[in-house]
């Protein structure tokens, strides 16, 4: 995903949270599916390799009927198919063919033009002289694994990871694949960890918002399973955190149960009902309007900051266009696409929490997961060897960008994964955060 080269100048909130629900898919061969055909409930389907597959529930084997038609729809609809080098496979997408549109809020919607407007910034200084190393160099435009293969998608189309059926039956649900967990991890408090997930985050609240920007860094964090996931976000937020929270998220994430490998991706997601029946990551359900033909929601971002290395960076905002009334998404200068504002109930309208960071889900085990926050550093390791959000803003009334002013700063555990920050220079407000998780001090 879309990296730039940078270099450096010199209470308790709510949390949003993330994880899976533990749900467990039976896979079994075709050769043994009579052994198994009395433990499921609601019968069994074949994926298209002959896999013979059990489910718990009917519920459970509908909706994998229809994630698989919904696969094939997509496929099908492709008018180029694109290898990337990583291993991913590109789909070129007709724009009016996209998942979005499925929604049925959404049906009969066209995608709306790029707004006419995008949120002035008079505070800041822009991200290529900002993300200057000391060198002078600057890594501009948007590099993804996928395009190092030359190719591109036609305009008038949009670029589709293609997911596959063992990309669903590695999600701990089928019912909830590509969605958030429900209850146990969608929204937290200042507990949150109860439920495995540990944040160390910076937030702002008591105010009415339309939208945030950040630069933050990508780095390989390490995940210690396949169901647990380490990410870096903006988190747009309204509503109160229980039945009906609206976000909208965007950043990097390592989940290897998402993508099937440990790469830094690109992601988005929202829901309107605290994670609860609607939303989804990326494409993987109806509502997030794509626009671009550069950009791909789930590809690997490339390339990526090293130890006391170079570092590269993504920038990220997300605002309200006054205009129109959607949520529109940009990295590194690209207009991504657009949440529609009939999607939402609060975001509809406001955002009264923004929210920049990192977070961990780990599974429950008697000792702490080693699964890294951002580098698996401590802040106090500072410039290339922590993770770190800079230029953290918000964008105002006035569809004006102005600093992130009163950033309140949070760590679950600090022993685990901690966060400090300070203001000044090039780097406006800014912080480092990150941790290893396990060690000496988190048991």
């Amino acid at each position: 995903m879309a990296a730039s080269c940078t270099g450096v100048s010199g209470s308790s909130s709510p949390i949003i949270a993330a994880g899976f629900v533990a749900f467990l898919v039976l896979l079994f061969s075709s050769s043994s599916s009579s052994a198994v055909s009395s433990a499921s409930a609601g019968g069994g389907g074949a994926g298209s390799n002959g896999t013979r597959v059990a489910f718990r529930s009917g519920e459970e084997l509908l909706r994998w009927q229809e994630i698989v038609a919904e696969l094939a729809r997509v496929r099908n609809a492709s008018v180029k198919t694109i290898q990337s080098p990583d291993g991913d496979v590109i789909d070129c997408v007709p724009t009016h063919l996209q998942p979005a549109f499925e929604h049925p809020k959404l049906r009969g919607h066209k995608p709306e033009s790029e707004p006419s407007e995008r949120p002035r910034s008079s505070s800041v200084r822009s991200d290529a002289d900002a993300s200057a190393t000391a060198d002078g160099n600057v890594e501009q435009g948007l590099p993804q694994a996928w395009t190092l293969s030359g190719e591109s998608c036609p305009e008038g189309t949009i670029p589709v990871r293609r997911t596959t059926e063992a990309d669903v039956l590695r999600a701990s649900s089928v019912r909830r694949f590509g969605m958030k967990a429900r209850g146990s991890g969608g929204f937290a408090r200042r507990d949150s960890t109860g439920g495995g997930h540990e944040h160390a985050v910076g937030y702002v609240s008591g105010s009415s918002f339309y939208g945030a920007k950040a630069s933050l860094n990508v780095w390989p964090a390490q995940v210690a399973s396949q169901t647990e996931f380490s990410l870096s976000q903006i988190w747009v937020i309204s509503g109160a955190f229980g039945n009906d929270l609206n976000t909208i998220e965007a950043g990097w994430q390592v989940s290897p149960q998402l993508y099937g490998d440990n790469s830094p991706r690109f992601f988005t997601y929202w829901t309107n009902d605290a994670y609860r029946e609607t939303g989804c990551y990326n494409l993987f359900c109806a509502g997030f309007v794509q626009t671009s033909n550069r950009v791909v929601a789930g590809a690997a971002i490339s390339p990526i900051s090293s130890y006391a290395g170079r570092q590269f960076d993504i920038t990220i905002l997300i605002w309200k266009d006054p205009k129109q009334g959607h949520w529109w998404l940009q990295l590194n200068g690209a207009l991504v696409g657009y949440w529609p504002s009939q999607l939402f109930t609060h975001l509809g309208a406001r955002a009264d929490m923004v929210q920049f960071g990192g977070e961990v889900a780990a599974a429950a085990t008697p000792h702490h997961t080693t699964t890294q926050m951002g580098s698996g550093r401590f802040a106090a390791e500072g410039y290339a060897r922590a993770a770190y959000f800079r230029n953290a803003q918000v964008v105002d009334w006035d569809n004006g960008l102005v600093p992130a002013a009163g950033l309140r700063l949070l760590a679950d555990r600090p022993e685990c994964y901690d966060i400090a920050g300070a203001t000044g220079g090039a780097w406006g407000v800014y912080f480092y955060y990150g941790g290893p998780g396990r060690n000496v001090r988190c048991p």
